[in-house]
Order: C-alpha cells, then sequence, then structure tokens
C-alpha cells in the first residue's frame, strides 16, 4: 500500500582518505539514523574520491565495483531505498559520473549518468572542466518506490529545467539530486535553483552535497537542501557534516497541482517538450 509521507535522510559527508575509511564513515553516520526512521537515504556527488577532473579516471570503479556493491549491501541492510550519491564509473575507455538507486532489498533499480556536464569558467571565481576526462549520459531517470515516482539527476543537469520537467512528465513527484556545488555557484544559485525547479515543477526538490574540506582544491558549498511544491525550504544545513532527515507529504504535491494547475494549462497547441527518438 502506497503511503502518503516519504521520509529523506540527507548525508552531508565528509570524504575520509580512502575509499574503504569512507564507507566506514557512512556507515557510523547512517547508524546515528533509528530503525525506521527513514524510508530513503541519499548521499552527495562524487563522495568516493576527490572532486578533480584529472582524478576522475584514477578513482573510477566497472559498474560491478566496490562501491556499488557496498551502497547495495548497506540499502539492503538498512531495508531502506538508497540513492547513492555519485560516483566515477569506468566503462570502456569511457568515465561518467553516475547515481546508483537500490530499493530495499538491495537491487539496483536506477541509474543516472550525468547528461550535462559541467565545463565553466566565471571571471575571478571557479573554472572547472568536466569534459576534460568524462562522457555524458543519454537518458532522463525515473524510479518507482512504493511511496511515489522518483526523479533522478546530477548537479549541473539541475540547471537545465527540460530534464527537471521530463521527470515530471514521467510522472515524479520528488527529484533527487546528489550535487556539489562550489564557492562561485552556492551562494548565488543553489537555494534558487532548487526552489525554482521545485516551483516550475510543482515537485519535491532534494540536493544532497559533500560537506565543506577546506584543505580540498574544490571547495564544496555544502548546504544540503529539501524545497517544497510551493517552493518553501523545508530544510537546509550549513556547510558541515550531518544527517538530517526530512518528511515529504506527498498529498502537498497535489494540493499545489490542483491550485495553481501550471502543468494542466501547458500550451501544447503551441509548444511542446518530448524526448529524441
Amino acid at each position: 500500500m502506497k503511503r502518503n509521507t516519504i521520509r529523506i535522510a540527507s548525508i552531508q559527508l565528509a570524504q575520509k582518505a580512502t575509499k574503504a575509511e569512507t564507507y566506514a564513515h557512512i556507515r557510523a553516520l547512517v547508524s546515528t539514523i533509528p530503525d525506521g526512521a527513514a524510508d530513503l537515504l541519499m548521499l552527495p556527488e562524487m563522495w568516493n574520491g576527490p572532486y578533480e577532473s584529472r582524478l576522475f579516471p584514477t578513482f573510477a570503479e566497472p559498474e560491478d565495483g566496490p562501491s556499488r556493491l557496498f551502497l547495495s549491501a548497506l540499502a539492503k541492510e538498512r531495508h531502506v531505498y538508497l540513492c547513492g550519491g555519485s560516483i566515477a564509473e569506468r566503462e570502456g575507455d569511457r568515465v561518467y559520473n553516475t547515481a546508483y538507486v537500490f530499493d530495499p532489498e538491495g537491487t539496483l533499480i536506477a541509474k543516472h549518468r550525468k547528461m550535462h556536464l559541467f565545463d565553466i569558467d566565471v571571471a575571478g571565481g571557479q573554472r572547472f572542466f568536466e569534459s576534460d576526462t568524462l562522457s555524458p549520459g543519454n537518458s532522463v531517470t525515473v524510479f518507482p518506490t512504493v511511496f511515489c515516482t522518483v526523479g533522478l539527476c546530477i548537479c549541473y543537469d539541475l540547471r537545465f529545467p527540460e530534464l527537471a520537467r521530463l521527470t515530471v512528465d514521467a510522472g515524479a513527484k520528488v527529484l533527487l539530486v546528489p550535487a556539489a556545488f562550489n564557492m562561485t555557484t552556492g551562494p548565488a544559485h543553489w537555494e534558487l535553483l532548487f526552489r525554482a525547479r521545485a516551483v516550475d515543477n510543482q515537485i519535491y526538490t532534494v540536493g544532497v552535497a559533500p560537506a565543506r574540506d577546506p584543505d580540498a582544491s574544490y571547495q564544496s558549498w555544502g548546504h544540503s537542501i529539501v524545497c517544497s511544491p510551493w517552493g518553501e525550504v523545508l530544510m537546509q544545513m550549513d556547510e558541515k557534516e550531518g544527517v538530517a532527515v526530512t518528511e515529504l507529504d506527498l498529498d502537498r504535491v497535489e494540493q499545489v497541482r490542483g491550485a495553481v494547475p501550471v502543468l494542466k494549462q501547458r500550451r501544447t497547441d503551441v509548444y511542446r517538450l518530448e524526448l529524441q527518438p
């Protein structure tokens, strides 16, 4: 039976020196969540290696690598859905920024490869080119849960409203976004974009970021966030490591869509958004 709420645990993680240490640290953080207190756990973007484009190929793993196996086991142990943030995934001679999702039995039920690569050069601010080492994915990703249909994208994908809308057209009521905005884009656009996509699509948006590491070459803004279909900020962390559980009232989605029916009022006689074959 579907419930009308879903409880999401946002894990704003401080990465450790090795993957093994990070796995152990994630387990320790998850252990602070009481049994049965969360329905879905969510990790940040690129949590198992440095957020440096030149290093992505170094710590990339095949789909059946140790990080995926760790995530699958954790979902099964806690009997929860798990959005495993994202990691560098290797397939042949290509490397992708990939998010895996598992059901409470530890079965892989969704996989999203970041579609829009983060290539920016802001004067006096951040310069970063993921395309130096990463390849883009080509799929819009949604997955079923016993609670509702959930959409998934990664970080820079959020800036492209077409992608969020396509997940809604596929039935999503919640959009999960593992992300790692930086000290240039974070203060300017982090909250703005999560609230905008929530209002545009009348869905919940959930962004989980790494904790800020002052010694890292790439400084994460942090500030993991949850926004409502009305654009309210329901939860937002600071830059430090932490865990927060937020309960989402799924009936609120239909209430907002009924009150302001923008999704029904689209002028499909004039314009249309559709996937290419």
